[in-house]
């Protein structure tokens, strides 16, 4: 059977709800997390930040440590609850939105997001990028960090996962390659540098002008 994407996105957050306390597992299990994490202050990250799909906010205290605000959003208040224990910093605001439904009333300098592309159905990628480049203020930039396409089986859309207690939530999972990303952004008028940084990609992306 053959699961529409609006249901696969309605079960995506639904896991995500379910998961809320057990997500923060995975940082103190994946070294290579960690590794990523460090490398934040490399990135180009300024300005006022919105953060796309925060979940826990793991990410969150890395631009606000920097940034002159940081509008923080995901559409799971369980983990928003958690982001906002977390983030102890008074430039951060957190907001409960859908991603896609989302048009916000200011542009911002930066658009971040981790880890939220791979969960983007490919019906929604421009869509989802025409939201990016509508948040943004003239010369902002999308900086984002993703999975990498190493163990990405070819034509597998989506995959199922468990929690501790057995229940089973099939959510969306696209792992890209950082040459076919950024060609899948020529071709939506962005310019793109996405790089592999061992197990993940790291992309800094501006959006087509005029906007």
């Amino acid at each position: 059977m053959t699961i529409s994407d609006d249901a696969l996105l309605a079960e995506q957050i639904a896991y995500y709800r379910a998961r809320a306390f057990e997500y923060d597992r995975v940082y103190a299990e994946r070294a290579g997390l960690r590794e990523l994490m460090s490398e934040f202050d490399g990135l180009p990250i300024a300005g006022d930040v919105l953060e796309l799909a925060c979940g826990t906010g793991q990410w969150t205290g890395a631009p606000a440590a920097r940034a002159r605000s940081v509008t923080a959003v995901d559409s799971a208040p369980e983990v928003l609850g958690i982001a906002r224990e977390r983030a102890g910093s008074p430039n951060v605001e957190f907001v409960r939105a859908d991603v896609f439904a989302r048009r916000p009333e200011l542009r911002r300098d930066t658009v971040f997001f981790a880890f939220w592309l791979s969960h983007v159905p490919a019906s929604r990628l421009g869509e989802f990028w025409e939201t990016v480049a509508a948040a943004l203020a003239p010369h902002g930039r999308a900086v984002f960090v993703a999975e990498g396409a190493e163990h990405a089986l070819e034509g597998v859309t989506s995959e199922v996962r468990s929690l501790d207690d057995g229940r089973g939530y099939r959510i969306v999972k696209i792992y890209h390659e950082p040459s076919a990303l950024t060609g899948e952004l020529a071709a939506l008028g962005w310019s793109a540098d996405v790089g592999q940084l061992g197990d993940f990609i790291v992309g800094v992306a501006e959006p087509p002008t005029p906007r």
